[in-house]
């Protein structure tokens, strides 16, 4: 009960310091990216340690702090039509990788490039599109964008928790995450439908013409991201040989352990209201 205690608390207050961090926008949004990107960047690189793995670890923080800024819409369109600047910050580090090792390659050079790019990706790319979702249609409806795949996540979670612990029976994935269940998933992704669709209907999302369809197909594919998310870094955890990503957070283990599941919840977010149109 003291764990959960723990965990509950430092759930509460990590939910509330995201949503004043999403309320005020880029000034404090920024900000708490890069110092989140460069955190969860210093755990993945402390896991690779433990397997003898190396990467160029000041390079990837510069870059990781590049990339983020890079995805903040805010900016001056690139010359080139139809290329981003975070297309280019992307560009830019993965050549960095290739001369640096061409130039001065060691031991193992392949080997650093190859993590020092998935760290990229997997970090401050994904990061990224919290700031692209923020400001999506402008700052007002940003706002409610980017809060929503944090709703549906949490009641994912919650949802999850709770029927696998009650009714949880076959194993989801037994070689990576032996505490998930099929049940679980089931759980997650009703309670995230539910608390969408109650969401939209209460805070105002009508007008934007959700429908319970539109509810039922962005709960199926934020519940199921988040839950990949979530199996995806147990896969890294456990392939690096480490329990937790860090010790961070009490209760939670570190920053990468609560970050996992919206590092594919919120991209995916952006990739549904951008392609099916729905805002």
């Amino acid at each position: 009960m003291d764990t959960l205690g723990t965990r509950v608390l430092t759930s509460i207050i990590g939910f509330t310091a995201v949503v004043l961090a999403i309320w005020a926008g880029w000034p404090l949004l920024l900000p708490a990216l890069l110092v989140v990107s460069t955190l969860a960047l210093r755990e993945y690189v402390h896991m690779l340690s433990r397997r003898d793995l190396d990467v160029r670890r000041k390079s990837l923080y510069l870059l990781g702090v590049l990339l983020i800024i890079a995805s903040y819409p805010g900016w001056t369109a690139f010359p080139l039509s139809g290329v981003s600047w975070r297309e280019v910050a992307l560009g830019v580090a993965v050549g960095y990788f290739l001369v640096v090792e061409v130039i001065s390659p060691g031991e193992r050079p392949l080997e650093r490039i190859v993590y020092s790019v998935f760290g990229l990706l997997y970090i401050p790319w994904l990061l990224g599109y919290f700031l692209m979702l923020r400001y999506l249609q402008g700052a007002d409806s940003g706002l409610v964008y980017l809060i929503l795949p944090l709703i549906a996540t949490f009641a994912s979670d919650v949802g999850g928790f709770f029927f696998g612990y009650f009714f949880g029976r076959r194993k989801l994935a037994p070689e990576v995450s032996p505490a998930k269940t099929i049940e679980g998933a089931f759980g997650g992704l009703l309670l995230s439908f539910v608390i969408v669709f109650a969401v939209s209907r209460v805070v105002g999302l009508w007008a934007f013409s959700w429908s319970i369809y539109d509810s039922l197909l962005f709960s199926l594919l934020v519940s199921s991201a988040s839950q990949l998310g979530d199996l995806a870094e147990s896969l890294i955890k456990r392939s690096l040989g480490a329990k937790d990503s860090g010790a961070t957070l009490p209760g939670h283990g570190g920053i990468l352990d609560r970050l996992d599941s919206l590092l594919f919840a919120v991209p995916i977010t952006y990739l549904f209201l951008t392609v099916v149109g729905l805002f």
